[in-house]
């Protein structure tokens, strides 16, 4: 009989010996979110001297800053690359030393497929199992992808990581792994929800309107979907679903109220599925060996086609900025990078395809700058240099705390009318204006 001990046993490295195989032009994939390898990082950060031009690959930075970029505030040694931005990797690319990826979420583990090469996979993963699995986690997301592409595999086991039951390629064997380091064990990074507004609950409320019993629902990040899911745990609706990208706190609030049992979903009845997670200890723990859970990799969670399976999908997402002609921009302040595109489209594309389903992207209509002057969110042009997101013709339910506009169908005047009447009264006039001048108005139209 195998021991997976033993075979446990000859794996076993430190960190310093496990990144010795690291060699100057190699890429380097770090597992995403909160699997980001830490012993590992520290162990290759001392190598520096002896290093050039390593590319590091990760995904939003959550433990704080990689001690690659500490170490080459010059970016001369390594180069950090991202999927997708949080507040830390922001701060890096306005200093020079994060680049953003642009990307399909769904579409990542294709990318390691066709086009990426991977030298060295380095992954923060559950401890092994009594049948030699070390479990990805609460970050399946595209992990699989990253190993079977690699040439060689190290784990960093952290006996504090949650293990997540699939769904599907949420774990690695022993066989398929080179080396193993045991990690100074961290918590997991707590994330709570951000601060709402009170036009975030306005803006939730008009979305509560259009939700109704047996809806299977997926919330972005943010404040404004992290509002909806707590007021859906409060309300008094029947049999909810979860099919999401990334879960969150607020899906537990509404599994603990008996709102959400997924008893009508056509795909995974009764499971909360979802590809990644990010929140407190609360969630994690309700995470950990649940059977009621199933992370899936990126590709199943986020493929339009696999969304749309179950009826009623309610799409809830966050957004930067909104023109006239219906364009989303929900990633970037102009030229920079302060998010990504992430699964947002995945989520809106399927929403729509979904029987009864519904797709919203909520935004305040105001923001004020560091002087405290108030900008409207909805403009004539989107910001010179910002990225569309979603594009106009994906567009369906765009809500501010001033209403709901629906864009699918509507011709350009209509669009037009739709969100100036959502936005916020000071600058209505002004975006008439605007609007006659870009030919996209009829004098017939009515503003409320």
């Amino acid at each position: 009989m195998v021991s997976f001990t033993e075979i446990y046993k000859s794996k076993l490295v430190s960190s310093r010996e496990a990144v010795s195989v690291i060699k100057s032009g190699d890429w380097v994939d770090y597992n995403s979110f909160n699997g980001r390898p830490i012993s590992l990082d520290k162990a290759l950060a001392q190598r520096k001297e002896e290093l050039r031009d390593v590319k590091i690959r990760a995904t939003c930075t959550t433990y704080g800053m990689p001690e690659v970029v500490k170490v080459d505030p010059e970016a001369q040694h390594f180069t950090y690359n991202n999927w997708h931005f949080g507040a830390l990797d922001r701060k890096l690319q306005d200093h020079g030393v994060c680049w953003f990826i642009p990307v399909l979420y769904r579409e990542v583990p294709a990318y390691y497929e066709i086009y990426l090469p991977v030298d060295v996979a380095m992954l923060q993963v559950a401890p092994m199992d009594e049948h030699g699995f070390f479990n990805f986690g609460i970050q399946v997301s595209h992990a699989r992808a990253i190993v079977d592409k690699a040439k060689i595999v190290i784990v960093e086991v952290n006996e504090n990581m949650p293990r997540a039951l699939g769904g599907y390629n949420e774990a690695i064997h022993i066989s398929e792994v080179n080396y193993i380091v045991e990690g100074d064990n961290p918590p997991m990074p707590q994330i709570p929800s951000p601060a709402a507004t009170e036009e975030d609950r306005k803006i939730a409320s008009y979305v509560m309107e259009e939700i109704e019993d047996g809806a299977c629902i997926q919330l972005g990040i943010g404040a404004m979907p992290n509002v909806v899911g707590k007021m859906l745990a409060e309300s008094d609706l029947k049999d909810l679903g979860a099919h999401t990208e990334m879960l969150v706190d607020a899906y537990v609030d509404m599994y603990e109220a008996g709102v959400l049992t997924g008893r009508n979903k056509n795909i995974d009845p009764y499971k909360i599925v979802y590809t990644f997670a990010l929140g407190t200890q609360k969630l994690y723990d309700f995470i950990n060996n649940n059977s009621r859970c199933a992370t899936y990799s990126v590709d199943y969670t986020n493929h339009p086609n696999i969304i749309a399976k179950n009826d009623k999908v309610m799409s809830i997402n966050n957004a930067v900025e909104v023109d006239l002609f219906g364009q989303v921009n929900a990633e970037t302040s102009g030229i920079r990078q302060i998010s990504g595109t992430g699964g947002q489209l995945d989520f809106v594309t399927g929403a729509f395809d979904s029987r009864g389903g519904k797709s919203f992207i909520a935004l305040t209509s105001t923001y004020k700058d560091e002087n405290g002057k108030k900008y409207s969110r909805i403009k004539p042009l989107l910001t010179t240099g910002s990225i569309v997101t979603d594009p106009r013709t994906s567009v369906e339910y765009m809500v501010t705390e001033y209403g709901k506009a629906i864009l699918k169908a509507k011709s350009t005047w209509e669009r037009a009318e739709a969100l100036i009447n959502i936005a916020h009264p000071d600058f209505r006039d002004e975006l008439i204006k605007q609007a006659g001048e870009m030919k996209i108005w009829r004098r017939s139209n009515k503003i409320s």
